[in-house]
């Protein structure tokens, strides 16, 4: 017997079977159980994901004989010759090949016969899109006034393109894109039917080349079968379709999270090495970031996919900030790839970009500031030339850290208030080196008070809500800190009269931005630019050094 592909074999033969479609199933089976059948429906999504399929389901439930639960039954006459192709109330179109007027006349000509052999006759036309303005306007005069015993079962993937009368005369269900897991789920059930050997692994990376099309995926797994003779193993898929390991990835994001571009070029030359599809390379990247972006706002978010302390680890060692523009940033390059020379040279540039345009943090501006004392020129905009060059700033002030209280000091020895502390807090969050949601969580508090026992922080109410796990964290770094143990940390959400470090930072950051405003517009050569070419100071692109 010939070999049958995956996707015929195991096509859904009932509405129970269909994957992903369960608002349209759920919709055909109720008006099956209360006999409020539509004369023309009209199914639209995109490539492979069922909508010949449950038209097919739909045609032979209503004209079963002995339905189950509202699903085919599978076993009588009418089923058995709907399976074989034998059914003669069906007539089954490909609009694509048949798009004339005479085509559609002809074919609605018999309609108004009765059936043959079951209770309707359906008319089945997929990509009824491709049909010619006056084969719509033939479809439309029956579409109007049909017959009692002809249904329409009318699929497209694009409905845009049928007019506005024949879409206002069918009830419309829009398949949606499968999910990648759902796939997944789908290809294990037809591997443990089919006695197969698989990879989980291999399954997830199949499923996710499917891009929500259950028919291009289970084609995927027949090559694959294929491929690795019998057994779908991760190596063979990933070769397969041009894919590389994740280890690759999390290298680049660890590259990344350092700042070290010479790192991140190196790892680039080795991943050409396997020809890989550098397209895909990023797209694994964007689902790690999207997976710490969810880990750093809900501390107990657990993924199936990712290793969890891979995750963690990334969530501590990037800020959100710079998670959130490094996925913003592969987003919008994604469109390089067919811009740029080659994919490899797309991607070095997308990734250099992740490491010229990330966030300046306030430790990086007081360094900045501590080396240098200029400020660059802003870009000017003049009827003449354009004169740039590097001129002085005055200076701005930056107090140097004050010696930092150790354990060891009877600041402990007695209960310690914010008002006699001064800024204390800031000292301490320092000290504890405290990194990722730990450390913004404790520079939006105040320190209320501090002792052998416990420490009270009120925090601002403009923050977050927060995670129990960045409270733990704190609490443990407060332990450590003062070598208490026991030491309970007590968070309040309440306005205080005190500034937050985090306040202060941003603070200095708007001193240093104005100083360096004030720096340009007094600058002579910037007036002289004003005055006689009639230039403006550009808005935003001054920044202090």
């Amino acid at each position: 017997m010939a070999y049958q592909v995956l996707a015929r074999k195991w096509r859904p033969q009932n509405f129970s079977t269909i994957v992903g479609q369960e608002h349209v199933s759920k919709s055909l089976i109720n008006a099956l159980q209360h006999q409020r059948l539509h004369h023309a429906y009209l199914f639209t999504g995109t490539r492979g994901v069922g909508k010949t399929t449950i038209a097919r389901i739909l045609a032979k439930a209503i004209n079963c004989e002995n339905l189950q639960d509202f699903n085919p039954c599978g076993q009588c006459a009418v089923c058995r010759d709907f399976d074989s192709g034998r059914f003669m109330d069906l007539i089954e179109v490909d609009a694509a090949s048949r798009t004339k007027v005479e085509d559609t006349r002809d074919l609605l000509d018999n309609a108004q016969y009765a059936p043959n052999q079951g209770k309707y006759k359906v008319y089945l036309i997929d990509e009824v899109h491709m049909l010619s303005n006056s084969s719509f306007n033939a479809l439309l005069k029956t579409l109007e006034e049909p017959p009692e015993h002809v249904k329409f079962l009318l699929a497209t993937t694009d409905p845009h393109k049928i007019p506005a009368t024949v879409l206002s005369r069918c009830l419309q269900f829009n398949l949606k894109r499968l999910l990648p897991e759902q796939i997944s789920k789908q290809m294990t059930f037809i591997l443990q039917q089919e006695q197969i050997e698989f990879d989980p692994e291999a399954l997830i990376l199949l499923s996710r080349a499917a891009d929500g099309s259950m028919r291009d995926g289970l084609s995927l797994l027949d090559q694959a079968i294929a491929f690795g003779q019998g057994r779908v193993n991760k190596v063979d898929v990933s070769a397969m379709l041009g894919t590389v390991a994740q280890q690759p990835v999390d290298d680049l994001l660890r590259r990344l999270a350092a700042h070290d571009g010479k790192a991140i070029l190196a790892t680039i030359a080795e991943i050409a090495e396997l020809t890989p599809d550098f397209n895909d390379v990023l797209q694994q990247m964007l689902r790690v970031l999207h997976r710490v972006a969810l880990l750093q706002v809900l501390p107990d978010y657990k993924d199936q996919e990712f290793d969890a302390a891979l995750l963690a680890e990334f969530a501590a060692q990037i800020p959100p900030e710079d998670v959130q523009l490094y996925y913003q940033i592969g987003l919008i390059g994604q469109k390089d790839f067919d811009l740029a020379p080659d994919p490899r040279t797309g991607f070095e540039m997308l990734m250099l970009r992740m490491l010229t345009f990330r966030p300046v943090n306030a430790e990086n501006q007081n360094s900045a500031i501590s080396k240098s004392n200029t400020t660059r020129i802003p870009q000017t905009v003049a009827s003449g030339p354009v004169i740039a060059q590097t001129v002085a700033a005055p200076a701005v002030n930056i107090a140097p850290p004050q010696q930092v209280t150790s354990p060891a000091d009877p600041v402990y020895q007695q209960p310690v208030t914010a008002s006699a502390t001064g800024s204390q807090w800031e000292q301490i969050i320092a000290a504890m080196n405290l990194a990722g949601t730990t450390k913004q969580l404790a520079n939006n508090c105040v320190l209320e008070q501090i002792d052998n026992a416990q420490c009270t922080l009120l925090l601002d109410p403009a923050y977050p809500l927060i995670g129990s796990k960045a409270k733990e964290n704190l609490q443990t770094a407060l332990q450590n800190y003062t070598g208490k143990p026991d030491l309970k940390l007590t968070l309040k959400s309440q306005k205080s009269s005190h500034v937050t470090p985090a306040m202060q930072q941003q603070q200095q950051r708007d001193d240093r931005q104005q100083a360096a405003v004030d720096a340009i517009n007094a600058d002579p050569n910037v007036i002289a630019l004003k005055e006689n070419f009639n230039a403006r100071v550009v808005p935003g692109t001054i920044e202090p050094l």
